[in-house]
């Protein structure tokens, strides 16, 4: 999650512009509107709560903003709360392929409480692959690469069993693991010589892994053809190097809590 919500407003209402403009359909609009043929929009938006950077113990709010589009006629897709965005190239059905991009937020020393190097915000290009086994059950992967900020490689891979009546309610949970390399370890977690001087911290050189395991559930309801609420929880649980940095155990938290609450909003073909 992004520590700059003004950034991340940006940045959404950005993709979400993109995705509109593409004639390749964007997964978290969707894999149904490059024909350009009659459908339906979800819009929703409201709070979001999250870690002010990966192993806080405090939170920064920002904007939850949701964008979905279906065919006139047919359900919108399951998406999960934390799935980039991104669009499939490859698409059968029941496995699908493509391109991500997600970013992650500054970290400056006051965020810390320690006088240590500013991490500067992230942008994550990169791709996943999901596989859905049947109805209630999906499989998904992400692997992306820093281009900016902590520039080091972040994997995640996750399962969600899904539940729903229609469009009219959906409820999704499932089990999440991060690994991250030895460049994302170091910004985040690592501690040089010099910065140890500086803010009072002992030296740590982290090196790469799983660094998380966690969950994530989320819950969406109409009240009637056009409104509706969307809501999500996430946690994760520091694990190995991470969990034992001295930023996390002397100044942060193992323990890493999120979410957020959306009004939605339905419109286009078909809508009563």
């Amino acid at each position: 999650m992004s520590h700059t919500p003004v950034r991340q407003a940006i940045l959404a209402a950005c993709v979400v512009i993109a995705c509109q403009a593409t004639p390749a359909p964007a997964q978290d609009i969707g894999d149904d509107i490059g024909d350009g043929g009659p459908h339906r929009t979800r819009v929703g938006l409201g709070p979001n709560v999250y870690p002010s950077f990966p192993g806080s113990e405090d939170f920064d709010i920002g904007p939850l903003i949701e964008f979905e589009r279906a065919r006139a006629g047919e359900l919108f897709d399951f998406e999960a709360p934390d799935d980039s965005f991104g669009f499939s190239l490859v698409d059968s059905g029941s496995v699908r392929f493509g391109p991500v991009v997600n970013w992650e937020g500054a970290r400056t020393a006051e965020d810390v409480g320690a006088n240590l190097p500013k991490v500067k915000f992230s942008i994550e290009p990169g791709a996943f692959a999901s596989v859905d086994l049947g109805e209630n059950f999906r499989l998904r992967a992400e692997v992306r690469k820093g281009v900016t900020g902590h520039k080091g490689w972040i994997g995640t891979a996750g399962a969600d069993f899904v539940a729903r009546e229609g469009d009219e309610w959906l409820f999704s949970i499932g089990p999440r693991v991060t690994w991250s390399d030895d460049r994302y370890h170091e910004a985040w977690w690592g501690v040089t010589p010099a910065d140890a001087a500086a803010s009072g911290l002992a030296a740590y050189d982290p090196g790469g892994g799983i660094h998380a395991f966690g969950a994530t559930a989320s819950f969406l309801t109409q009240f009637g053809p056009r409104w509706g609420i969307y809501t999500y929880a996430k946690y994760d649980r520091l694990t190995g190097d991470a969990a034992d940095s001295p930023i996390v155990r002397q100044l942060g938290s193992r323990d890493q809590f999120s979410g957020g609450l959306a009004l939605t909003y339905v419109f286009g073909e078909g809508v009563d």
